[in-house]
């Protein structure tokens, strides 16, 4: 399947040429706007009063929807493209890269596709919920001393001797890109929910008439195959570095869990009925991961997410033992090197696009 798939890619990038998505010319919209999805609310007993205006007498509380961003162009492929954020991230993931370079979002329109950016519930721009704050939300506290934490955990490089960040081979170099990079991060506003991410995803994905493809980063991997299981209009799935989150197994045949240097950033995984994993066996989904992984490494982040592309590896391979259409792809073993956990992000951003390109024209899901 992979040689079928790299054969596909070859083809397809010189068809493309060595600028693909003509990021020169103007990019013409047909709409866009934004809205929001889900959400619900609580009420406090009593009745509101102007007298104590300030008082939560008789008053709601809204919150766990999803805050979504779109542009359509002009004569738009018929499947829009719907990209979900990782941990502590926002659909920044998905704009400008930081040093400035064009994001997804408008490289995807470029190429005809509509694109939809999603902020989760508890998250960015969707920041309001029904739930306090509780001891176990990832990334809660402000101020959040973890910016080392974050830079080795998503594998942008490391530090040397002095402290000062060395970026990999394919993250912008400088200070003025790592803080960018940096202020990039989002804390989250409630408890980490994510069959509620999902539920909203999938309402999401039922709006759209035709259904719709799903983009998805790190922790986002989860809601990518949950949505799917909710709903039978996510036509294909385009995950970027699943993991931080479980991967989705039948009851019946659980994974081998490969153990990080520190246990708690080993890949996990969740076991659903075998009605509901087989619905992921009907659509054709594609794992992309980046360079610098490996397990037992010293850096923390390379050992992390190794135990993760193991996951991987069997999630994979269980879904074509069921008669699906799941393609992993090691950017390294194809020629692509320096990539890190924000590939999407990084200097080669257009060669990891074009690679998407490549797999949905194979899929027939360029129309």
């Amino acid at each position: 399947m992979r040689k079928k798939f790299l054969a596909v890619l070859v083809a397809v990038l010189i068809a493309f040429g060595s600028s693909g998505v003509e990021a020169t010319k103007p990019i013409m919209i047909q709409e866009q706007g934004s809205f929001t999805v889900g959400g619900k609310y609580k009420e406090r007993p009593g009745k509101f009063s102007q007298e104590n205006f300030v008082a939560e007498d008789g008053q709601r509380a809204y919150g766990d929807f999803a805050y979504v961003e779109y542009q359509k162009p002009v004569r738009a492929k018929k499947l829009p493209l719907i990209f979900q954020h990782g941990g502590a991230q926002s659909k920044r993931t998905w704009e400008s890269g930081p040093d400035g370079r064009e994001g997804f979002n408008t490289m995807f329109v470029r190429a005809g596709y509509s694109v939809y950016l999603v902020d989760q519930p508890r998250s960015g721009e969707a920041n309001l919920s029904t739930e306090a704050v509780t001891p176990d939300t990832p990334w809660a506290s402000n101020p959040m001393y973890g910016d080392k934490t974050l830079y080795v955990l998503s594998r942008i490089g490391h530090y040397d001797a002095e402290g000062n960040p060395v970026p990999n081979a394919q993250f912008p170099k400088g200070e003025k890109n790592y803080q960018a990079f940096q202020q990039s991060w989002t804390i989250g506003s409630g408890p980490l929910d994510n069959d509620l991410n999902a539920d909203v995803l999938a309402e999401l994905v039922n709006r759209q008439k035709d259904g719709a493809i799903l983009v998805t980063h790190s922790m986002g991997g989860t809601i990518g195959w949950r949505t799917a299981i909710r709903t039978n209009k996510v036509r294909a799935i385009i995950s970027y570095e699943p993991g931080g989150t479980p991967f989705v197994f039948p009851e019946t045949e659980m994974p081998q869990i490969t153990d990080a240097r520190f246990k708690a950033l080993s890949a996990s995984a969740m076991g659903v009925p075998m009605e509901d994993f087989l619905k992921l066996t009907k659509i054709p989904i594609v794992l992309y991961y980046g360079d610098y992984i490996k397990v037992g490494s010293e850096n923390v982040g390379e050992d992390k997410w190794g135990t993760e592309y193991a996951m991987a590896e069997q999630f994979v391979a269980t879904i074509n033992r069921h008669g699906g259409d799941a393609t992993l792809v090691h950017l390294p073993e194809i020629g692509i090197r320096g990539n890190s956990h924000f590939l999407m992000q990084e200097q080669n951003n257009e060669e990891i696009m074009k690679l998407a390109l490549a797999w949905l024209k194979s899929k027939g899901l360029d129309k």
